[in-house]
């Protein structure tokens, strides 16, 4: 017990942004402080498309994209958004209640359209009781400069966040892939919200083909030198029904052990400035999709792995930025 209690007490001397065992700067934390409240994200799905599937830079999407577009517990775009806010709002009550809220534009490209009708989306969800914020998920490359005057007035209003894809920083990856963007074009779209005060998210993929894990952790360390604001992390899935699926019955390549992923994200969180809040360390695909790794629909398993090893190692976020 005294043991325990030395070890915690060691963690929380070295690291800031905690109250709870946690070994890295949540996003349950990060919005109690800003809001003094539990705030939920409420996942939505505005009906969007993608520049990588109409044509405009590609066809066929990301090799690993969904036939949701990413949007797998959003809400069901044959309804209209209030009624998806509503239906998940009730399921989010009977957890925790008196929250606030902030709207997830989840699935697909939701900066992929007209300013009118992003105006239109974007603003029925803040007109909502208890709403404090949007967060938005798009590409570097479908946001307009003319979006981008509008998400600075947006920004003034509410809690805005940007959530970037990147997955990767190494070339040969995100050609394989088939991402359509290239690292400049992602560093310069991070430049242009920061300028704007834009709370920054950047969703990166462990696992990819061919990908080691020193690669991984360049990616992490790049995000630091642009100084992002928050970070998405998921496991590769192999899904049914896309490209990627295709790729791996010719071409089988290795697919990270739970054991694996687990190491490399602790390592990654150790090279992560502890400023930069943590949405994500785990993906949950839908289990009737899913083709591997099977170990990801335990995802409650694989957090509290993490907690483990971090503790096991008595790190912390940030414990090997210069």
């Amino acid at each position: 017990m005294n043991l325990c209690y030395t070890l915690f007490g060691d963690f929380m001397n070295n690291f800031p942004y905690s109250n709870t065992n946690k070994r890295y700067h949540t996003l349950d934390y990060f919005y109690k402080q800003k809001f003094k409240n539990k705030v939920c994200k409420i996942s939505l799905n505005a009906g969007f498309t993608c520049p990588n599937l109409d044509g405009k830079v590609g066809t066929g999407g990301c090799i690993y994209c969904s036939k949701t577009g990413s949007g797998e517990y959003a809400g069901n775009k044959k309804d209209n958004l209030i009624k998806q806010f509503n239906d998940i709002k009730q399921i989010m009550d009977k957890k925790w209640p008196n929250s606030k809220y902030i709207g997830y534009f989840q699935a697909r490209t939701n900066t992929y359209a007209p300013i009118e009708i992003l105006k239109e989306k974007y603003e029925t969800i803040l007109k909502l009781e208890n709403v404090v914020g949007l967060s938005i998920a798009t590409r570097p490359d479908a946001i307009t400069n003319e979006c981008l005057d509008y998400l600075e007035e947006l920004n003034k209003k509410t809690f805005l966040t940007i959530e970037l894809g990147l997955q990767t920083i190494h070339p040969q990856t995100t050609q394989l892939i088939n991402r359509c963007h290239n690292l400049k074009c992602f560093e310069t779209m991070v430049k242009e919200l920061q300028k704007r005060n834009i709370f920054v998210v950047a969703h990166i993929i462990n696992g990819l083909p061919h990908e080691t894990k020193e690669m991984m952790i360049e990616t992490v360390k790049y995000l630091n030198k642009i100084k992002i604001d928050g970070i998405k992390i998921h496991m590769l899935s192999i899904l049914k029904n896309t490209q990627l699926e295709n790729l791996y019955k010719e071409k089988p390549s290795h697919i990270l052990t739970k054991e694996e992923y687990v190491t490399i994200v602790c390592d990654q969180l150790e090279y992560l400035n502890p400023k930069i809040v943590i949405q994500r360390l785990t993906g949950d695909p839908m289990v009737e999709d899913l083709i591997e790794p099977n170990w990801l629909v335990k995802k409650v398993s694989v957090l509290n792995d993490i907690d483990k090893e971090m503790a096991k190692r008595n790190s912390y976020q940030g414990k090997n930025v210069d």
